[in-house]
């Protein structure tokens, strides 16, 4: 019994770094976009998503390091996939009308193009059967490219919260630091907790391991839906999926030759990907209804993984 008690206290210590560092996170964003005059949508983009990636970027890098590749580019394509089905289809259910507010409809339409892109990029280069660092290059310039387009589409000033902080950009790091080191304390005990019960580790992989790395992303997302800011929601799953893709695999393939995932999960990442399109119908009853459906369809992902369907 003395066994599970250090694991509990990891996992609880987690919960509450993950939760108060994304509200602590949300608020410094929103304040910094506002200050920065631009979107909450680009901050969401960019400073969030990119610092709730760190975890896949810190999990791929070691797993090309030990030679497990396809430890490594699962990871980026399960966060990917788990992102959409999983953590948009939780926000859609919490905030109906996240893609539909004016403020922030067209840039984030334009930045699901931008995600449907780099998806397109990743699959059309993945077709050359390894990852290398000729394809490392040219992820690289289209995620400068799409950084670009971000950032210049992104030069719309929202007004200040109602509770502006008075240093916003130390206040969203140390945000995101809470969160990562929530989301590493979380999984460590959640993981310790499995194999105290004997749970099979090639369950505790495709399950805890893969929404582990993007527990950041679902804290984040979830604390900005509520808070009703959807720039922030739903920017911070676009940039992620973004940064997956194009700068953790694009860095790690300079230094690394990785083969390429297996085509079907590429195919269903892709498929997640445009189901991010009826979500710009303006309609919150069919968005609540298409939530359901990708939580569904992520359900039976994981189903499909394990064998069970």
């Amino acid at each position: 019994m003395s066994r599970i008690i250090i694991p509990l206290i990891l996992f609880a210590v987690g919960l509450i770094l993950l939760l108060k560092g994304a509200d602590i996170a949300v608020r410094g964003a929103e304040t910094l976009a506002a200050r920065a005059g631009v979107s909450a949508t680009t901050i969401g983009l960019t400073v969030v998503a990119f610092g709730t990636s760190l975890p896949e970027l810190v999990v791929s890098a070691g797993a090309f390091s030990r030679g497990a590749y396809a430890v490594g580019t699962g990871n980026a394509i399960g966060s990917n996939i788990a992102n959409i089905g999983l953590i948009l289809g939780l926000v859609i259910l919490l905030m109906p009308a996240v893609c539909s507010y004016p403020s922030c409809r067209d840039r984030l339409f334009t930045n699901t193009l931008l995600t449907l892109t780099a998806t397109a990029v990743f699959a059309l280069l993945s077709l050359r059967g390894t990852l290398d660092w000729i394809t490392g290059i040219l992820f690289l310039l289209a995620f400068s490219a799409m950084l670009a387009v971000m950032w210049r589409t992104g030069a719309a000033s929202d007004p200040l919260p109602d509770d502006p902080c008075r240093f916003p950009l130390p206040l969203t790091i140390a945000g995101l630091v809470a969160v990562v080191i929530g989301a590493h304390l979380l999984l460590s005990g959640a993981l310790e907790i499995a194999e105290l019960f004997s749970i099979p580790p090639a369950v505790v992989g495709l399950s805890m391991v893969a929404v582990g790395t993007s527990l950041p992303e679902l804290a984040t997302s979830a604390v900005a839906a509520m808070k009703k800011s959807p720039g922030i929601a739903v920017g911070n799953i676009l940039g992620s999926n973004i940064f997956n893709l194009l700068f953790v695999l694009g860095a790690n393939s300079l230094f690394f030759t990785i083969p390429a995932p297996d085509m079907r999960n590429t195919l269903i990442m892709i498929g997640f990907t445009l189901a991010i399109l009826p979500l710009f119908i303006r309609n919150t009853l069919i968005t609540r209804i298409w939530g359901a459906v990708l939580l569904s369809s992520y359900t039976a992902y994981i189903l499909f993984l394990y064998g069970v369907v």
